[in-house]
């Protein structure tokens, strides 16, 4: 990886000089911070499941599935900035935050050779991972990182077919914990589905708030999200279902015996009531990067309120 030379940026057609610190920053902004509880959550709150349930968990485990889920989420996140770029979606009039290839800070040829090495490094975390598992492990990594470049690349675009929903809450939600369950029990539980479908509805909340944000330029390059194809109504009404349906499916720990997980987990519901509040009195625009945030907030501390529910 080469910054461009003499520390130049290319934005908007001027040419202005970057100090090395900044291109640093603006490199792990890229790795967009705010979505990467989508990685930790699932792994922490499985393993918790694993302990409320009065079973043993191996700490090399969760140690590896960080690691490797890390790793997916920042090489997916790199591989759609450098495609989205290239496809047109990001420009300079994007009101999501900056994006590393759009603003010059790095050609989409290096953002994609960034991508892959984090991909590369995520199979070599998953190497252990296969060796515990078997071959039901090897499928759903294999599968991960292929998505990973799949999400906004390749012949089938899933971010641009509008179906990279479905997937978020497949992979970074009901496999994603299914797995690490897997990997520490080698039984396929149905606490760890309900659990798994919790995470993964939270996890794509933040998928949709992006997505409604950035509607309007998504159309013009016809990357059909739900948003492009249904509209900013149906889109708000999406947000709506994805915050609230996991509190819902608590009653399901509340009848199975696990009462403290389903209550409280209820401490996230306020941050769950300001977001939809938020979503549906305001219209796209560059506020909505805070209500991302608000989302990601969810997400975690949702998750670790359902995590800390079983551990205690």
């Amino acid at each position: 990886m080469h910054f461009l030379p003499s520390e130049m940026l290319q934005v908007t057609g001027k040419t202005v000089y970057a100090a090395p610190m900044i291109q640093i920053k603006s490199i792990l902004m890229a790795f967009r911070p705010k979505t990467l509880t989508a990685a930790l959550v699932p792994c922490l709150a499985g393993t918790a499941l694993i302990k409320g349930i009065g079973l043993s968990w191996d700490g090399a485990v969760l140690f590896y599935a960080l690691a490797a889920s890390f790793c997916i989420q920042i090489g997916t996140n790199l591989v759609n900035d450098a495609v989205d770029f290239k496809k047109g979606a990001d420009t300079e009039k994007r009101i999501g935050p900056q994006r590393i290839t759009q603003a010059g800070i790095l050609t989409s040829r290096q953002v994609m050779s960034l991508a892959a090495a984090f991909l590369i490094l995520a199979v070599l975390c998953g190497i252990p991972l296969v060796i515990k598992g078997g071959p039901v492990i090897l499928g759903i990594g294999l599968a991960s990182v292929l998505l990973a470049y799949c999400y906004t690349a390749g012949p089938f675009p899933l971010a641009y077919l509008g179906i990279a929903d479905i997937f978020v809450i497949l992979f970074f939600g009901i496999l994603a914990v299914m797995g690490i369950v897997y990997l520490n029990t080698h039984e396929w539980m149905i606490e760890s589905f309900v659990l798994g479908l919790q995470i993964g509805f939270h996890a794509t909340t933040l998928l949709a708030v992006n997505n409604l944000r950035d509607r309007e330029g998504d159309a013009l390059v016809n990357k059909k999200t739900l948003a492009v194809r249904f509209g900013v109504a149906f889109a708000k009404w999406e947000i709506a279902l994805l915050s609230f349906i996991p509190f819902l499916l608590n009653l399901y720990w509340w009848f199975e015996g696990y009462k403290i997980v389903a209550v409280i987990s209820l401490g996230a519901l306020p941050l769950a009531v300001k977001l939809t509040k938020n979503i549906f009195n305001n219209e796209p625009g560059p506020i909505y990067n805070q209500y991302l945030g608000q989302a990601a907030g969810l997400h975690l501390i949702f998750g670790l309120l359902l995590a800390l529910g079983f551990v205690i």
